[in-house]
């Protein structure tokens, strides 16, 4: 009897495929679950579209995103093409396979963690302490975008910048937008923030050139021989590229 073959056994940079795709589709869910937040949060809904209606929309992105996000993880541990295990995903700092940025993803995902456990029991908690740790979520997407830019193979494809800043700006937006909705405020202290939330991009440009869009990225961001690497021939020919070679 025939059997069918299943491309992800097949192919050895099917599961590092997956993994990528994910991760950026990750990058712009959370981007919009964070931007209905801001909006919800701001008050900032029209007649046409009642605030109840952006809070549901949230909800229901972010829960897609945790779905694709346990896919996310799961095809890194998987992957045996590179040592990350299980402890590795939800400890910082344990793997070596570009470890300061595959930590930021792990902290990424333990401060996501935290912030939707909390969410779950929130009726059980005071609201200035949900509220309080639900402002994780502006700590949990800097360290999601930076892992993303540190640890991807196809950082420098333009197609990927272009999402990643798309992403970027429309959070920056709701940045804006809330902070013109905080009562209060003295407008100094308006305008300084509206400073840093505009020099955010551009500080990440400046490190994008200097770091992740440089050749010689992968070896200066920590990326060890593959963990199933074949042994190196001793002939002097000239050897083609393994599959899913990163």
């Amino acid at each position: 009897m025939n059997t069918v073959a299943l491309p992800l056994l097949d192919d050895p940079a099917a599961l590092w495929y997956l993994n990528r795709a994910t991760g950026l589709v990750l990058l712009v869910l959370f981007s919009l679950a964070l931007l209905l937040g801001q909006l919800a949060t701001a008050r900032t809904a029209t007649g046409r579209v009642p605030r109840f209606v952006s809070l549901e929309l949230h909800r229901n992105v972010t829960l897609v995103a945790v779905g694709l996000l346990v896919v996310h993880v799961s095809s890194a541990v998987i992957d045996n093409y590179v040592d990350i295990s299980l402890l590795d995903a939800v400890v910082p700092g344990r793997s070596p396979y570009r470890p300061v940025w595959l930590a930021l993803g792990t902290l990424a995902l333990d401060v996501g963690i935290v912030v939707g456990l909390t969410t779950l029991v929130r009726h059980r908690l005071p609201y200035g302490t949900w509220r309080l740790t639900h402002y994780l979520a502006y700590l949990c997407w800097p360290l999601a975008v930076v892992h993303g830019l540190g640890t991807g193979t196809d950082t420098r494809r333009q197609w990927v910048l272009v999402v990643t800043f798309g992403c970027v700006a429309v959070v920056l937006f709701g940045l804006l937008v809330r902070l013109t909705a905080i009562p209060g405020l003295p407008g100094v202290a308006r305008l300084a923030l509206g400073a840093v939330v505009v020099a955010m991009p551009l500080l990440a440009s400046l490190w994008l050139r200097t770091g992740p869009l440089q050749p010689d990225w992968s070896r200066r961001a920590g990326t060890p021989p593959p963990a199933n690497a074949p042994a190196q021939p001793t002939s002097t020919q000239p050897t083609s590229s393994a599959p899913g070679q990163r």
